[in-house]
């Protein structure tokens, strides 16, 4: 009898695996419908474990979030000097204080941010310095809200690390707006993107094929010849993207260089101490049975 239990007890497993398998199976299917599209590569310089960041494209998507994404997005921890710190956009071995950067200096002066007048105490714009943080679009988050729909544009400060993939996502999703398929039901206010995160079966008819994406309440900020790039860059949506995508990684991680630095050092250190504690292992006991 305790045989007989067992045996049944065995082969009633097998079958409820059997069954759980064929369910995941036929599960498989819908489980692959919809989801974002895999972000394509920007086939940046600074990927890999030996990749520095490319100053001139660091200016160039510096010049597109300044025209283009910064009247909507902020980046509140960015100050203007952070410009010509060492491997970023505008850094000069001759001003190891970027304050005295004199790009950055007429970078800065460019933007106008809002400050308190010393003598009067009332509200005033004025010329920004290296000392001041990167200006908001909006004085607070519920304007930026009001401003767009009722949801406040992310900051993009450190949006690279915020997102799977950073650099290669942004730079996909700026340049992956498409039309929409045509039995998507779309609502007002609202953009298809195969790169944006979601599911569409609800907007789709029943039994239909789900389309890879999402929706996303921002329109396609980027158009051909939108900036001008004075090196002789292409001006197109697929450069603005990947420059501006490029940047946004910077300031997401502007020490990653000295990192990669310190960490290929790191590593010839331990191969030469291991190598030495060999050598004196093999001494030590040299001729010893152990």
């Amino acid at each position: 009898m305790t045989i007989g239990t067992k045996t049944m007890s065995f082969k009633t497993i097998i079958a409820s695996a059997a069954v759980a398998l064929g369910l995941m199976g036929a599960a498989a299917p819908a489980l692959a419908a919809g989801g974002a599209a895999h972000p394509r590569s920007g086939g940046f310089s600074f990927e890999g474990p030996f990749g520095t960041y490319d100053q001139g494209q660091l200016q160039r998507g510096y010049k597109v979030y300044h025209e283009v994404c910064s009247a909507c997005h902020s980046m509140n921890l960015m100050h203007y000097r952070n410009l010509g710190d060492r491997h970023g956009p505008f850094w000069n071995p001759k001003y190891p204080n970027p304050n005295d950067n004199p790009v950055v200096k007429a970078l800065a002066k460019e933007v106008q941010v809002p400050d308190i007048d010393s003598e009067t105490g009332e509200a005033i714009q004025r010329d920004a310095t290296p000392a001041d943080k990167f200006r908001s679009p909006y004085p607070n988050a519920t304007a930026a809200a009001a401003g767009n729909g009722g949801a406040a544009p992310p900051d993009l400060s450190v949006m690279a690390k915020a997102r799977h993939d950073g650099a290669n996502y942004i730079y996909s999703l700026l340049s992956g707006y498409r039309t929409p398929p045509a039995d998507l039901t779309i609502r007002e206010g609202q953009h298809y993107n195969p790169y944006m995160a979601g599911d569409l079966t609800p907007f789709m008819p029943k039994g239909a094929h789900v389309p890879e994406g999402g929706f996303i309440a921002m329109p396609p900020p980027l158009q051909n010849g939108q900036v001008t790039y004075d090196d002789g860059s292409l001006q197109t949506v697929d450069q603005y993207a990947k420059d501006v995508a490029a940047f946004i990684a910077w300031t997401s991680e502007p020490k990653m260089v000295e990192r990669k630095q310190a960490g290929f050092g790191v590593l010839i250190y331990l191969l030469v101490f291991a190598g030495l504690t060999y050598a004196a292992y093999r001494r030590i006991w040299k001729g010893v049975a152990h």
